[in-house]
């Protein structure tokens, strides 16, 4: 089956969004506009006139790319199931006046490096992870049940935080180091959060990070694991608090 174009989620002048889950392939078309793809499921092959071979797009990840020239990419099943993707086109004049680059010199860095697509790969040269709060964000999208300018006002409200998120993903890498991106950077996470329900996989994650790297990296760094140290944390903080308790009955007795 070729590729084909499926109809728009929603659409306006600006915007246009395009929900997988039911089609096999999908082509994305692209002028003078910017396109930020989710891919939400492992069997999604992509195929461009300037790739020499089609690439396996790791299931939850995203790319954001610019295209100046009109281009034409397709996404394709590799086992012939539905693929499951959230295609969110912007177009450029959009997020020109979004950023107002003429008026703030870090917005025009932003847009520059959005031009030169520098927000196509992380770490090791592989598409961004999509964070907890990215699959949050795209869940309200998608399961919305707004319509008219309520569902107007939505998406495009949603659209800008996961653009946030998305500079801030990229701006952390820029500013700490390899330690940091993993074994650093989770403990420090684990310090703050210990007392609700974390795991080395929510904590990848969050922050767009290799699960398995993550709990090396943290073990070599560390000489402990992430889930005895969360319960060495726990169990710290209880001792604590029993002598506290046994300190305040014996200043009343």
């Amino acid at each position: 089956m070729s590729p084909s174009i499926s109809k728009p989620y929603f659409k306006n002048d600006s915007i246009t969004l395009h929900v997988g889950g039911k089609l096999n392939s999908f082509t994305v078309e692209s002028e003078n506009s910017f396109s930020l793809l989710f891919f939400l499921s492992s069997n999604i092959l992509l195929d461009a006139n300037d790739l020499e071979n089609q690439i396996l797009l790791p299931k939850n990840s995203y790319i954001l790319h610019y295209a100046s020239s009109n281009k034409e990419a397709s996404l394709i099943s590799k086992n012939n199931s539905p693929i499951d993707f959230l295609h969110i086109q912007i177009q450029h004049s959009y997020i020109l006046n979004l950023l107002k680059p003429e008026e703030n010199f870090e917005n025009n860095k932003v847009l520059e490096k959005m031009m030169k697509n520098q927000f196509l790969l992380l770490h090791e040269n592989h598409p961004p992870k999509i964070t907890v709060e990215m699959h949050m964000i795209i869940k309200e999208i998608t399961g919305s049940s707004k319509k008219g300018i309520l569902q107007k006002l939505l998406i495009e409200a949603k659209i800008i935080k996961l653009l946030m998120l998305i500079f801030e993903q990229f701006n952390e890498e820029e500013h700490i180091s390899p330690k940091e991106n993993t074994a650093q950077l989770t403990k420090n996470f684990v310090d703050c959060s210990y007392s609700q329900q974390i795991s080395a996989h929510e904590i990848a994650l969050k922050f767009g990070f290799n699960e398995t790297k993550i709990r090396s990296e943290f073990k070599s760094e560390f000489k402990i694991t992430i889930a005895e140290y969360i319960n060495e944390l726990r169990m710290l903080k209880a001792k604590k608090m029993i002598v506290s308790q046994k300190h305040l009955i014996g200043m009343w007795l």
